[in-house]
């Protein structure tokens, strides 16, 4: 007997949740081109996606589920927080969605003693599963948050007008300036 061959990965980005199989894995593969690839770039506010791919599975679980397995890669060009200069990164990251009946993610009602796991891989479950929006999502999520460009360090910005002398972390702190205060007290009472 032989077996059924392997599915091919679809690269449509929005796939009708009745139109999956419900018998097996519906593989997918994204690797947009590089004029999706640029709009994606200056929706996150980054200089450029050189590189992006994001492959995986969906999988029926039960008769109302589906996980999503994937593999989102890329390389992408940020500004460094300090020089601006452009900062080169290469993200390879694991993806996990369940998306599941909104149903199931309603909360409890007041007074009700069921607790609600704190699931952040839990997604509601409409018509559609935009694998494009999950893609963005989680390259946004994998951004460093602070590039910086190798051996460059965060030094302490001040910023004041000509002529004034810029206000410092120390200056702000509350209890910082006691000890000058008891000083000026202790030399203002030694005098009389």
């Amino acid at each position: 007997m032989t077996q059924p061959a392997p599915r091919r990965p679809t690269d449509r980005t929005r796939l009708r949740v009745t139109e999956l199989r419900q018998s097996g894995e519906s593989p997918f593969l994204l690797e947009p081109d590089a004029e999706a690839r640029a709009d994606l770039a200056t929706s996150l506010g980054i200089q450029a996606v050189r590189k992006l791919r994001f492959e995986g599975v969906l999988t029926p679980r039960g008769k109302e589920g589906w996980q999503l397995e994937a593999k989102l890669g890329a390389t992408v060009v940020q500004s460094c927080i300090v020089t601006l200069d452009p900062v080169t990164t290469r993200i390879d990251t694991t993806v996990l969605r369940r998306f599941v009946p909104a149903r199931w993610l309603e909360e409890p009602e007041a007074g009700s003693e069921t607790e609600v796991p704190e699931d952040d891989s839990l997604e509601p479950l409409g018509e559609v599963i935009d694998l494009s929006s999950v893609m963005q999502e989680e390259l946004a999520l994998a951004l460093p948050p602070y590039p910086r460009k190798e051996g460059v360090e965060l030094g302490e910005a001040q910023f004041a007008e000509p002529g004034v002398t810029p206000i410092t972390d120390d200056d702000v702190r509350p209890f910082a300036g006691l000890a000058d205060l008891k000083k000026k007290m202790d030399d203002a009472g030694g005098e009389g």
